[in-house]
């Protein structure tokens, strides 16, 4: 295979991301050797898949290196305990549950969020939106009809009074 033919054939490809198999690597290896294209083919692709790599990262929240930081040093000054067995947990729990322990059902683990605002997704803004805009709408109509109710029942009262009046 002549090195042109070799490096359109997407074996370089799949090297750099690392779904080929042993025996193109092999063969890669062996023209990435034998032929120099081959070599500066590779290295160029490597060089536009960091560039493409660095150009699509993601930038973690600020504070995340300091959190991993603590954590990592939260577990390296742990003391060291010797493992239990899950099965052998299970028996501690049944007998101090069944010797009338406090503790009763699961334990939960609590969670405390960054922020105190809540994220949803972008589809569900929308009708959200929708939502209030329909809740204003339905409040104006309801104060409208409502006002026109009381005017109504004030002429209605006003139009009892007068009658009652003519019929005197």
């Amino acid at each position: 295979m002549i090195p042109q033919q070799f490096i359109n054939s997407g074996i370089l490809e799949a090297y750099v991301t690392g779904s080929a198999s042993e025996q193109e690597v092999q063969e890669l290896l062996y023209m990435k050797a034998t032929y120099p294209e081959v070599d500066e083919a590779l290295a160029e692709l490597e060089l536009d898949m960091e560039l493409i790599a660095r150009e699509m990262a993601v930038m973690p929240p600020p504070g995340t290196w300091g959190k991993i930081s603590d954590r990592i040093d939260d577990l390296i000054l742990r003391p060291s305990e010797e493992p239990v067995p899950y099965q052998a947990r299970q028996q501690q729990k049944e007998q101090t549950y069944n010797n009338g322990s406090t503790q009763t059902g699961p334990q939960y683990i609590e969670v405390e969020g960054e922020s105190s605002h809540m994220r949803i997704h972008k589809a569900w803004r929308w009708a959200f939106a929708a939502v209030f805009v329909l809740g204003k709408i339905f409040l104006g109509c309801a104060i409208y009809f409502y006002l026109e109710n009381r005017q109504a029942q004030m002429q209605m009262q006003e139009l009892k009074t007068e009658l009652k009046q003519l019929k005197k």
